[in-house]
């Protein structure tokens, strides 16, 4: 007999844990479902392991650079990789087991191990057991991209999840793909000792960023001693010996990059293939996201699809957003959509990238009167006296109706900085707002005034 709950939420990730706190809070009884981890991708393979490593290079960058700020550090920098990753999974191991907790504490709420299944738009298998429900969440997150690349059956390679579980230094990292993942383990393996190089296949890195942003990040990583291989076409991989080599069509090389480990960063899917979402009549485009209207609900009546997985946001906060947006539409008669969000987030390299609302290029294409400001890190006293001048400050605004368009801060502490805009754009204030705001000295934020009193057209 299946068992009968009012709820179902499939996947511990950013949105179903809180989301069955709140469910349970107004009476329901849930039926918690989670295959693996608790805490999805971000605890456990993305953003909570990811910032340790970046904080450990960030410490070995700056012993070793001790010298440029009159401090002396005795003997040549090292650094031990156990002891790295012993750091990181403690971390994540805290986090982890915070959620799994909670959730087994949570009163009305039934924690199941296993694979889930539709069965039925209302009934959901998990090994043996058949569970059914009025309500279903879906919130599954997604996986590394795994490329059709020749010889990729036949090497060895590595993803986000695998390069997380070294515990010893690679020779030679060669990274496939120059966007995110890819750029922050590039520059922390650089960082703890590794050579290192990235093959992307566009011309540019981060390609959906503005080119300026793009050639800065890598002017930055090429100074650490980074090697950017762009437009690389037809990549393959084969052996070399004991190494692993990389093979493109290049326009100014076409050599092979060997390596000694190699991490595929071209990506990510959903985890949706094997849901059995055809059994419940459950929408989803080619790639495998889960189709969903402005409040985040399916085609099918009583089922949600949250997070990674419905392909309206791939971060964290927009995970949890999702999560406030069906609890407010739920239980709260507070109509919340998804459309409400204005597009923001972070890069992580060393410096950060802090993103919100459209680029230079995508404001030049709307055609309509806009104002741009711009200052070099090179120009913020917070930036020198840290001796992180790296990057720059843009920021995009409508001529007419003084509102914000978009903003980029790739710079020390660019990543807390690029709120003050998020923000003000929230708000729907005019730029004018924060152009006569006082902020601390010094600091990054204290620029932000001083760009937007300085504003050309574009």
């Amino acid at each position: 007999m299946p068992k009968t709950f009012d709820s179902i939420i499939i996947g511990a990730g950013q949105a179903g844990p809180t989301l069955a706190g709140r469910l349970t809070q107004s009476g329901r009884s849930v039926a918690f479902i989670e295959r693996k981890l608790f805490g999805g991708t971000c605890v456990n393979t993305g953003c909570t392991p990811t910032k340790a490593l970046v904080a450990s290079a960030y410490v070995a960058q700056k012993a070793r650079t001790a010298v440029d700020y009159g401090v002396t550090v005795p003997g040549a920098v090292s650094v031990d990789m156990k002891a790295v990753k012993a750091r990181k999974d403690q971390i994540v191991l805290k986090s982890r087991n915070g959620v799994e907790t909670y959730l087994r504490g949570m009163k009305n709420c039934t924690v199941f191990i296993g694979h889930a299944r539709f069965e039925s738009p209302n009934q959901v298998r998990v090994g043996d057991e058949v569970l059914t429900a009025k309500e279903i969440f879906i919130n599954v997150g997604g996986r590394a991209t795994i490329p059709e690349f020749p010889g990729i059956d036949v090497v060895p390679w590595m993803d986000n999840v695998g390069i997380l579980e070294l515990e010893t230094l690679p020779r030679h990292l060669v990274v496939v793909g120059g966007s995110y993942v890819g750029l922050e383990f590039a520059q922390i393996f650089r960082r703890f000792g590794s050579e290192v190089t990235i093959i992307e296949k566009s011309p540019r890195l981060v390609s959906r960023e503005d080119e300026d942003v793009s050639a800065a990040i890598k002017t930055f990583l090429e100074k650490e001693g980074i090697t950017v291989r762009l437009n690389a076409e037809c990549i393959h991989l084969h052996s070399h010996g004991e190494n692993v080599a990389v093979g493109v069509n290049c326009e100014d090389d076409n050599s092979d990059s060997v390596g000694s480990h190699v991490l595929l960063a071209v990506g990510r899917i959903p985890n949706t293939d094997d849901l059995g979402l055809d059994r419940a009549g459950i929408v989803h485009d080619k790639h495998g996201y889960i189709t969903v209207d402005d409040q985040l609900r399916t085609n099918v009546p009583g089922i949600w699809a949250l997070g990674d997985c419905n392909g309206r946001g791939a971060f964290t906060h927009t995970a949890y957003n999702d999560y406030e947006i069906v609890a407010a539409n739920l239980l709260d008669n507070d109509p919340r959509r998804v459309t409400d969000r204005i597009p923001c987030y972070a890069l992580y390299t060393d410096p950060p990238l802090g993103r919100v609302g459209l680029t230079e290029a995508e404001v030049r294409k709307l055609g309509k009167p806009a104002l741009i400001g711009t200052r070099p890190m090179t120009r913020v006293s917070r930036a020198v006296e840290k001796g992180e001048t790296e990057g720059f400050i843009k920021v995009l605004v409508d001529a007419n109706t003084k509102q914000i368009l978009g903003a980029s801060i790739l710079g020390t502490g660019g990543d807390e900085a690029i709120h003050c805009i998020i923000d003000t754009m929230y708000a729907r204030a005019p730029y004018t707002l924060i152009e006569r705001a006082v902020h601390i000295h010094p600091t990054v934020s204290e620029l932000l005034p001083t760009v937007f009193g300085d504003l050309k057209l574009l």
